[in-house]
């Protein structure tokens, strides 16, 4: 059974219609197949299609990207990779079925595969905690990732979650500085990585695993550090202006690239990836392949310079420093008020000293 988003209930009714019209065994008996009036409403379904996906708002965007059809991490996993050897556990804790990682061969090529896995179903969907990454998840991609940059292995990263989970017991456990660790881990690999946001990118849970050297977005995914209901509440305090936030946030992938947070967007079937999963499998394959194979020249000392060049320069375009092709006149910026305090602090030193020394003086003359 297909899922349809509000604003596809035109095409809903289309599909039923011509899902009849393809059944000669309808409720009235056999009849025959008119395929003259369903290569109409095929037509009619195509245009209809491209003119509601050609002008997708950002908010409707945001309803494609967590579609509950679109293809998962698994699907990815499954239909990419040979040989899939599945990696658990973090060796400090435990398991977290919100992350799938293990090892494969990529066109016989050894590579670390870790996808966020949402699950197809209410069951797996549970199991696997909506996408959203435990403490452990985050610290299992940590020790796969150093494993991998050990043996030179190139990293995949599939991203697809609402965000990192914010239970009690993650908190307790530290999930604010695994997702750090993670973040550090990513920029200091010697390896290619890639991350594909294939669905939701959200805020830390996502960057956490998209700190690559190539970070790759399907079209009609969405990348941002909160979600449009959330940013809503907090600045109109009212959840109802998704449309509002979800624009002043850019969080679509033609926004994200123009900003050069993104280095590529894939582009999606007519409808969203969900309605040809094979022929957007077939374009991610083209992607990796592709990206890979930029690194394969390059050292491992060059690949985690291009990786830290790439994030220095974000911004840089609105003004933070002059230079525009060297990343050498990037400073930290010196506070006056936070130097006042140092000066005093050496000064206090310096005053410490000079007492001991005439303490010490003023004893050895009186005794």
């Amino acid at each position: 059974m297909k899922n349809y988003l509000n604003f596809e209930l035109d095409i809903k009714d289309l599909e039923n219609e011509l899902e009849k019209l393809k059944d000669p065994y309808n409720n009235e008996g056999l009849s025959e197949v008119d395929t003259k009036k369903i290569s109409n409403i095929q037509t009619e379904i195509d245009s209809k299609l491209n003119k509601i996906y050609s002008n997708l708002n950002p908010w409707q965007k945001t309803q494609v990207a967590r579609h509950e059809d679109r293809p998962k991490s698994k699907f990815f996993i499954d239909n990419l990779f040979e040989d899939f050897i599945s990696m658990s556990g973090d060796r400090l804790y435990g398991e977290d079925n919100s992350v799938i990682t293990g090892f494969a061969r990529f066109n016989n090529q050894s590579v670390l595969v870790i996808g966020q896995e949402k699950g197809e179903d209410l069951d797996s969907r549970i199991e696997r905690n909506f996408g959203m990454m435990r403490p452990e998840g985050y610290r299992k991609s940590i020790r796969l990732m150093k494993l991998a940059d050990k043996f030179n292995i190139p990293i995949i990263i599939f991203v697809d979650t609402p965000g990192a989970y914010p239970g009690v017991g993650a908190e307790e456990r530290g999930q604010a500085e695994a997702i750090a660790r993670s973040i550090e881990c990513s920029m200091e690999l010697k390896v290619p990585t890639i991350s594909i946001i294939i669905g939701e990118g959200g805020s830390g849970g996502a960057i956490a695993l998209a700190s690559s050297s190539k970070v790759i977005m399907l079209e009609n995914a969405i990348y941002s550090v909160i979600s449009p209901e959330g940013c809503a509440t907090i600045l109109w305090r009212d959840p109802k202006k998704t449309l509002e936030a979800a624009t002043a946030m850019k969080l679509s992938s033609k926004d994200l690239l123009s900003l050069n947070i993104i280095d590529e967007v894939i582009e999606e079937p007519l409808g969203g990836a969900h309605r040809d999963k094979n022929l957007i499998l077939q374009k991610v394959k083209l992607s990796i392949e592709k990206n890979l194979s930029e690194f394969t020249s390059l050292s491992r000392e060059d690949v985690y310079s291009r990786r830290k060049e790439k994030f220095l320069k974000i911004g840089r375009s609105k003004g933070f420093i002059t230079s525009s092709n060297s990343v050498d006149s990037l400073s930290m910026r010196t506070n006056s008020f936070f130097n006042f305090l140092n000066k005093i602090k050496r000064f206090k030193i310096y005053i410490f000293s000079a007492v001991i020394v005439l303490f010490l003086l003023i004893c050895y003359f009186i005794f």
